[in-house]
């Protein structure tokens, strides 16, 4: 990781045109979606159509990372997801929120999240998130994963693996009746044992025919999170973790969110439904 020289803001190529035949979700075009006041718990039907739009979303995103490589933009792969969605009849649901202009989100190194994809280009060694979510069927679907390009680090790779299994922990400790904070006190404590930061101010989230529905899920152990576990409850767990602090800067485009110390993260996601023993996965390709 040595000589790696830190982030800058690329070039933003201009926006990416989705077919007039493809629904758009009702914020796109406004500054801020309508606030959600239905229910965390979904029907069986709206839990359909939102393994539909996960596949979907877990499906680009795939796509897209079997691009990256040393000498490929974050652009590029902005584009190769977003071609697959609409492909796929189902909208970025990124694309048009709060005003993002992108696709698909592509965190590289010391991004945390929220990264916008550009003129950068990857080099050997670097680590990049993409985050995508699919909006088909009046429901949305949302996944993240961290990737290796090129020849990386030792102690990155094993910032990625153990993030991706901080999240697999937590999907495990899902029970009805639990309180959503043993969500965090699993990826935290986990974390601990590396001497990781754990992100505190980005958070997983309640999602159906909402983005964002206002349940919030934190990755660390939160005690005010005591809200109950009840099966067909649909959210994203999402945990970031960094090789040093989990405090954080934000870049002038009012998204880009880097570590405070510069040090690298990682972060993976899901989303996810409770049945009546555990957790499904719903962004599964």
């Amino acid at each position: 990781m040595s000589g790696q020289s830190l982030l800058v803001p690329g070039v933003l190529s201009p926006a990416r045109s989705v077919p007039a035949a493809i629904k758009r979700p009702e914020y796109v075009g406004k500054p801020a979606p309508t606030p959600y006041t239905g229910p965390e718990v979904q029907d069986p039907e709206t839990v359909e159509r939102m393994r539909v739009a996960g596949r979907i979303a877990a499906r680009a995103m795939e796509e897209a990372a079997r691009r990256i490589a040393p000498g490929v933009t974050t652009d590029e792969l902005d584009r190769v997801a977003h071609e697959y969605l609409c492909d796929h009849g189902a909208y970025p649901s990124t694309l048009g929120y709060r005003g993002f202009p992108k696709s698909l989100c592509a965190s590289v190194n010391e991004v945390i999240c929220h990264g916008i994809p550009d003129s950068t280009v990857l080099n050997d060694g670097d680590i990049v998130n993409l985050d995508v979510t699919a909006f088909i069927g009046g429901v949305h679907g949302d996944n993240n994963a961290t990737y290796l390009c090129g020849d990386v680090d030792e102690e990155s790779r094993l910032l990625v693996e153990r993030t991706r299994e901080s999240l697999n922990r937590a999907i495990k400790a899902v029970k009805p009746g639990r309180q959503i904070n043993v969500i965090g006190r699993v990826i935290e404590s986990y974390a601990k044992r590396f001497g990781y930061g754990v992100v505190r101010d980005f958070t997983g989230h309640g999602i159906n025919t909402s983005f964002h529905s206002g349940l919030i899920v934190p990755h660390y152990d939160a005690p005010h999170a005591t809200t109950v576990i009840q099966p067909g409850m649909t959210f994203t767990i999402e945990p970031m973790l960094t090789l040093g602090t989990h405090e954080y800067d934000m870049w002038e485009d009012g998204w880009t969110v880097v570590t405070k110390d510069r040090k690298r993260t990682a972060q993976f996601e899901h989303t996810l439904v409770v049945t009546e023993t555990g957790a499904e996965i719903l962004t599964l390709p």
